[in-house]
This record gives structure tokens, sequence and C-alpha cells, in this order.
């Protein structure tokens, strides 16, 4: 069974930061249809990572199952590592 566009995903983050602290985790809920920018925060730090600047530093981690929205203000040069741990829906095919 395949998953579809509207699927939500339920992600837990953990940004760890020079010197050894860590922020998180974070819950969050992405789908096409309620948002958030979980995903967008791994791509732009991926990029960081791949030497372009920092063009975000504000992001909003939306978590449906309590209905809340963390904000996250980030620095990259700061970050050493994002968690990104995505937990799937199972599908039983019939």
């Amino acid at each position: 069974m395949a998953i579809t566009d509207n699927a939500l995903t339920n992600h837990e983050v953990t940004i760890c930061l020079a010197g050894g602290a860590v922020l998180g985790p974070f819950n969050a809920t992405w789908s096409q249809d309620n948002g958030g920018d979980v995903r967008e925060l791994v791509k732009e730090y991926d990029a960081f990572l791949q030497g372009e600047k920092q063009r975000r530093f504000k992001f909003h981690l939306h978590d449906t199952y309590t209905n809340t929205v963390q904000t996250l203000v980030v620095n990259f040069e700061q970050v050493t590592g994002i968690c990104d741990h995505v937990r799937l829906k199972s599908h039983h095919g019939g």
C-alpha cells in the first residue's frame, strides 16, 4: 500500500550544539496539508553544510498531537548536528 501525499509523518527533532548542549527532542508533524518547518530545517542545515550561507534562522515545528508550535531560532554555526527521527505509519495490506 502506498503512502498518500497527505499522510502525516511524525518527527522527533534533536539539535546538537557546539560544546555538547542539546536542544530537544521536539515533536513535529508534517503533511502536505499541515506543514511547519520540520523538513525545511533539515534541508537548510544540509545546504549550510555544503557551503551555502544560512538564509533562515527561525523555524516553526508544529505538533498536531498536543496542538502546539515550537519556534526555534538557530544559528547553524553553533550546530554540530540535527537528528530527525521519523515515525512512519504502518500499513497493512489486505
